[in-house]
């Protein structure tokens, strides 16, 4: 099986988090993609936290009925900061004949060099890197060439979309409507739990 993991705090999914998984799937040839919530997030804390169960269950509701997503809670259960190298471990030890790839941004991945055992990451798993604007497609080859096995890294194209987690929490906050930047199902999850507000 060649499994797409896309990790992240998700606080909250929103629509491009659902392109950037749709887009890794079909360029990639993927048979699903993972998404795997962080559960505590090892270099910065999160602002605004509802919680990591909530951020599963918001998850769970954002890939609802698609055939191509799964959701995983792998991080949730494992004690201590969320860091890649571990949780990749984890999936190829509970799968070993499953070809991992790990969808990054650009930005993300030009950090790769900074992350807790970068080579042991790329042994895991193919680096699948979304193109992002901000991060220049030669930034992130740069950074990958100085780790062994970052010259297997794949780039996608991925639609420009102006959407972060950020400035829904900031919507949500404010009273504001979040509708079409969020699934509807995660709009009402925040709504009836009033996360975010205030």
């Amino acid at each position: 099986m060649r499994v797409g993991i896309l990790g992240g705090t998700f606080n909250p999914p929103h629509l491009g988090h659902l392109i950037c998984a749709q887009e890794a799937h079909r360029c990639l040839s993927l048979d699903r993609v993972v998404w795997i919530p962080t559960g505590i997030p090892p270099h910065k804390p999160l602002r605004g936290d509802p919680g990591a169960r909530q951020r599963l269950r918001m998850c769970e509701l954002a890939v609802a009925g698609d055939h191509r997503f799964e959701v995983s809670d792998l991080e949730l259960r494992r004690e201590g900061p969320s860091y890649t190298v571990d949780t990749l471990t984890a999936l190829s030890q509970s799968a070993p004949g499953d070809e991992l790839h790990l969808i990054l941004g650009g930005d993300i991945a030009a950090s790769l060099p900074q992350w807790r055992e970068p080579e042991r990451v790329l042994a895991l798993a193919t680096i699948a890197v979304a193109g992002r604007r901000g991060t220049a497609h030669s930034a992130v080859v740069r950074a990958l060439a100085s780790l062994r096995g970052g010259e297997r890294a794949r780039f996608f194209p991925m639609p420009r979309i102006g959407i972060s987690s950020t400035m829904v929490r900031r919507r949500a906050g404010a009273g504001q409507p979040i509708r079409y930047l969020v699934p509807d199902a995660v709009a009402e999850h925040i709504q009836r739990h009033g996360l975010y507000a205030s």
